[in-house]
């Protein structure tokens, strides 16, 4: 088994004490049913709702000591949302598996593995054949868009983002595809570019209903969850059924 920093692992027998540094990883371990192995997680856990496990702080300032003290036999870490001082704090004394999916082709393969390592291969292959299930019956009418992550100053999801090609996958064209990250543009510049759709998560940047109503031209569709944007793992299935619900009529693209 690889993380994405190209380290091999092996797993003879599934983690027995797992912390989470990653929401929607945590999601994703219940979803398999290795949620007994959890021993630890973040501020930001939601999902599966009123979990009473040890919170150890937020995804950027998680606290190295107490997940010490749950002695745990991994971890897992995601390249974006964590710090790399933090994973190598944590590298001192136990091992990290760091992930980064890119793309929903990611996601399924990394569902695929969560099951491998804690022996939920039947349950992830499930998993992953719902999740291509919800792909297949996505509109595929092309349609251009932008999303911004934050408000003051403009910040929105350039073309190598899960985002990005999360939206993609239902047909879309991000009208920053060339740019890379999080590019910082001013909303004029952005509309000047003539999206049909501006999608408005509501996280990491609370966008609310007066955010909406400044942007005047394209199709707002929002405020919405973020996370059915932003978390990857079973979360994308919801994300899939979002996009078809919210993309599926009128046909975007259509004359």
């Amino acid at each position: 088994m690889r993380d994405v920093l190209g380290r091999d692992f092996a797993f003879p027998t599934p983690p027995r004490r797992v912390v989470s540094l990653v929401p929607s990883l945590t999601e994703t371990l219940f979803s398999l049913g290795a949620g007994d192995c959890v021993a630890g997680i973040t501020d930001f856990c939601i999902f599966p709702p009123d979990l009473t496990l040890p919170r150890l702080g937020g995804t950027k300032n998680p606290r190295i000591e107490e997940i010490r003290a749950l002695q745990p036999d991994l971890v897992y870490m995601n390249l974006e949302e964590n710090l790399r001082r933090h994973g190598e704090a944590l590298e001192t004394f136990t091992r990290v598996f760091v992930t980064e999916p890119k793309s929903v082709d990611d996601v399924a393969a990394l569902i695929a593995d969560l099951g491998a390592i804690h022996g939920c291969a039947d349950t992830a292959r499930r998993l992953v054949a719902e999740l291509e299930s919800e792909r297949a019956v996505l509109p595929r009418h092309p349609f251009t868009f932008a999303c911004p992550i934050w408000k003051s100053p403009w910040m929105w999801c350039g073309g190598d983002t899960y985002v990005s090609r999360l939206v993609e996958s239902a047909g879309g064209v991000n009208v920053l595809a060339e740019r890379t990250r999080y590019p910082q543009l001013e909303l004029a510049d952005v509309l000047a570019r003539q999206p049909e759709v501006v999608f408005l998560p509501d996280e990491p940047y609370l966008f609310t209903s007066t955010d909406a109503g400044e942007i005047v031209g394209p199709r707002v569709i929002g405020p919405f969850p973020g996370h059915l944007f932003t978390w990857h793992g079973v979360r994308t299935i919801e994300g899939l059924r979002f996009l078809r619900s919210g993309l599926g009529a009128p046909a975007l693209g259509s004359a």
